[in-house]
């Protein structure tokens, strides 16, 4: 095995942040369940998987075994198919839909403990690995963490591009809402319009979410119904992806997703060589998928738009997901330039020098400025977006981007998502992935660019 890292990343030092850096921190700590984190204890009381990787990313800045910890865990719920679920569910817990709506045990690749659902989220976990191994003060434990997530990740991209990529073009397609994590974003209305819902096959649920937080800033009961057919008809089928492929109603390619995973294939390739295993599949792969975004370019739109498998045509809703092949080191920098004018289009100005972007632009006529993905600011988007705007040399409005984001929690809180007009928090309270992506913005845990991209 060899070690190319150069260790734990510096961290920035700057005293006016310590109080929010132990704030942070607290939240943390608050929502620790002895084996994982949860992002919101009310509202949401189990292990959620692009949550997770977000969080450790927090802990990797001050506690490398809980960094470690908080993978393994997420890890622990993999299928034997490589499938890495959305959510690992803690016992005990109230929340739907729950294990017994699931009903995963239908699979015979779904484990028998601990219970999972049945879908996935956005693959940002070969990123998240390389960060806790890059940032492990401890680096003989470092390096047995990453010798043993090595084969999980693997088998986890080669379900995605296996199962997930039909037509050979490098893009990974999403069955449900839920898997963009971005549940009620305007991306998914046409898909979701157009599906034909048998009442008879809508199994009975009731929410609980609406009782815990606000339900006008929750996806609709229209919306959910829609969800839970889908949960269904996966039901019916055992959980096989070749059957769902072929029945699905809902299919799409979308830009956010598929930018994480170009950045994962690309920190996996990294791991592979610290490992002495070939990274050339892993580039490959990061590869295919890069070129596969480069067809899903919107010349008028100055932006990237998912694609509509089902429907075969692009999706006409451009939101800040879009603006994701950034963070992937996708476009040319011409076309990159393009993308940084259009953000006049969708951010605001939060903070004394900061601005972020929404969910969806103010001057559209579906933006809400506090319903779930239909307006508020998320941090996540955010996020990805300074990354994005560091890579190719846009240090200004990364850093105002930076400020923005911090500003919102050292002034409003740890919140799910934030009104763009007031800056006020909403959602899940003490969330703790953004505790964690503030942590990782505070203490200067952005990636270390790899050989093929310091050309950025």
């Amino acid at each position: 095995m060899s070690d190319t890292s150069l260790g734990p990343a510096p961290t920035t030092g700057a005293e006016p942040d310590a109080e929010l850096i132990g704030r942070a921190k607290a939240v943390l700590d608050a929502n620790w369940l002895g084996h994982a984190t949860s992002p919101s204890p009310r509202l949401y009381p189990h292990q959620w998987s692009w949550d997770s990787a977000c969080i450790a990313m927090g802990y990797a800045s001050w506690n490398q075994p809980r960094a470690e910890q908080e993978l393994r865990s997420l890890f622990s719920g993999q299928w034997r198919n490589g499938l890495l679920p959305h959510i690992v569910f803690t016992d005990g817990a109230r929340y739907f839909p729950g294990p017994e709506f699931w009903q995963t045990e239908r699979s015979p690749d779904a484990p028998e403990r601990p219970r999972t659902s049945g879908i996935v989220q956005p693959p940002i976990h070969a990123t998240a690995v390389w960060q806790v191994y890059r940032r492990g003060a401890d680096r003989r434990r470092a390096a047995s963490f990453l010798e043993d997530l090595f084969p999980r990740l693997r088998a986890w991209h080669e379900y995605l591009y296996s199962e997930r990529c039909r037509n050979g073009d490098g893009l990974a397609e999403i069955w449900h809402p839920w898997e963009s994590g971005m549940d009620n974003s305007p991306l998914w209305d046409e898909a979701l319009d157009h599906m034909s819902l048998d009442p008879a096959r809508i199994p009975e649920y009731e929410r609980v979410d609406v009782r815990i937080a606000d339900a006008s800033e929750r996806p609709s009961d229209a919306e959910y119904d829609r969800y839970v057919y889908l949960v269904g008809l996966f039901r019916r089928l055992a959980y096989e992806p070749s059957r769902i492929r072929d029945e699905v109603p809902f299919a799409l390619q979308p830009v956010l997703f598929n930018s994480l995973l170009v950045r994962s294939n690309r920190d996996l390739a990294e791991i592979a060589r610290v490992v002495g295993s070939d990274p050339a599949p892993f580039e490959a792969w990061a590869e295919a998928t890069a070129v596969g975004l480069d067809g899903l370019w919107d010349e008028e739109q100055a932006l990237y738009v998912d694609y509509d498998v089902i429907a075969e045509k692009r999706v006409g809703v451009g939101t800040a997901a879009g603006l994701a092949p950034l963070y992937a080191g996708v476009p040319a920098r011409s076309r990159a330039a393009r993308m940084v004018e259009r953000l006049a289009g969708s951010r605001v100005p939060l903070g004394a020098s900061g601005w972020a972007v929404t969910s969806l632009s103010p001057d559209d006529p579906g933006f809400q400025p506090t319903r779930y993905w239909r307006g508020p600011v998320w941090p996540i988007l955010n996020w990805v977006l300074e990354r994005g705007l560091e890579r190719y040399g846009y240090s200004e409005e990364a850093e105002q981007v930076r400020q923005a984001v911090v500003e919102l929690g050292r002034s409003e809180g740890f919140w799910e998502h934030y009104d763009p007009l007031t800056g006020r928090g909403h959602g899940g309270e003490q969330f703790a992935w953004t505790a964690g992506l503030v942590l990782d913005l505070l203490t200067n845990g952005g990636p270390a660019a790899t050989p093929r991209e310091r050309g950025h």
